[in-house]
């Protein structure tokens, strides 16, 4: 938890001296969060080229606001919140457009196949394809609670909703996400 308050405060005093036009901070800031922004929009937009677009929207946003920035949340919540609204544009302006489906099984693998390998590659496309049946809403929590490790107030700030519809969600993909494994591997299901 210290080391999280330690890179916060460092984080906020990078945006003290981007508002004062100080582009080495803005440098070092762009060395501290460009991997979780870019990460954060290329698992909810499935595209290299999009998320960033996402991080450099999203490091200019920060760069032209970073006096407005308050400190009634942490840094990286105000962060991933400006890129959870870059990603929101970019997926309206997609509904217009065809979308290209992703085949988890059109990947050959010539290498040797020792059978857990494939087991585990077969857990990870069916829970791949899972994902994939999740909502937007209910993907950005997803991804938010397990791969950013956010509790929920912070994914409540960056979804802009309340907590309790945060946990909801997060009950509704529990369920969600059981009756998706379950109906593609019945028999695992036995095993409970």
């Amino acid at each position: 938890m210290q080391k999280t308050e330690a890179i916060g405060t460092a984080a906020a005093v990078l945006l003290k001296g981007m508002a004062a036009g100080d582009e080495a901070a803005l440098r070092e800031f762009y060395q501290a969060f460009h991997g979780r922004v870019y990460s954060f929009a290329l698992k909810r937009l499935r595209d290299p080229a999009d998320a960033a677009d996402v991080l450099n929207e999203v490091m200019l946003e920060v760069w032209r606001s970073a006096s407005r920035f308050e400190g009634r949340s942490q840094v990286s919540t105000w962060v991933l919140g400006i890129a959870h609204h870059k990603v929101i544009d970019i997926l309206r302006r997609r509904k217009d457009q065809p979308q290209e489906e992703f085949d988890p099984d059109s990947i050959v693998d010539d290498g040797p196949a020792a059978v857990d390998v494939i087991a585990s590659m077969q857990d990870a496309a069916q829970l791949r394809r899972c994902l994939d049946e999740l909502s937007d809403a209910h993907r950005l929590v997803v991804h938010l609670a397990f791969f950013e490790d956010l509790a929920y107030e912070e994914i409540a700030r960056i979804a802009d909703c309340p907590v309790g519809t945060v946990k909801t969600r997060m009950f509704h993909v529990r369920r969600l996400m059981k009756d998706c494994l379950t109906r593609l591997n019945p028999r695992a299901a036995l095993s409970d």
